[in-house]
């Protein structure tokens, strides 16, 4: 347990001096837990997401790095590979394909190229996924447009 705190402690003073070089990700560790930390990501430009702002929580092992963080979606979004109740996410980094060698910074940088390519073969949402499937690109745009206004972006007024 003593390495993942010194680990998760290296990680946080670099998130602390890089604030600036990835505006993309804010990463930030609960103040009385460093094993609990959220992150707001930005929906990457040129798909459904864009403009939304997305919360993740993140949830770390006291075997980190040698096991993966578990990480979940906190605000609704319309994704094959994220489960819409729970948030989970479908994604192999975060499960068999997972090195020490990932930070939680480069879990949220996976996580937002996952929003920008989708996985329909292995979806959490069938609903989302069988629209990817079945070639209803435009009406799964539509519905991951509607639910990133809805959820991910500030409210006007």
């Amino acid at each position: 347990m003593q390495a993942s705190r010194a680990r998760l402690f290296k990680e946080y003073k670099e998130v602390q001096r890089e604030k600036a070089a990835d505006p993309d990700i804010q990463l930030v560790c609960d103040d009385s837990n460093i094993f609990k930390w959220t992150a707001l990501i930005k929906g990457p430009s040129e798909t459904p997401y864009e403009g939304g702002v997305f919360q993740l929580a993140f949830s770390v092992p006291e075997q980190y790095p040698l096991q993966p963080p578990q990480v979940r979606f906190l605000t609704k979004i319309f994704h094959p590979n994220v489960h819409f109740k729970t948030g989970e996410i479908c994604l192999d980094i975060l499960k068999n394909a997972w090195s020490p060698a990932w930070t939680l910074q480069s879990v949220c940088r996976a996580i937002i190229a996952l929003m920008g390519h989708p996985e329909p073969d292995s979806p959490l949402n069938c609903d989302s996924g069988n629209l990817l499937r079945s070639g209803d690109i435009r009406g799964f745009q539509s519905m991951a447009r509607m639910y990133t206004r809805l959820a991910a972006m500030p409210k006007k007024g």
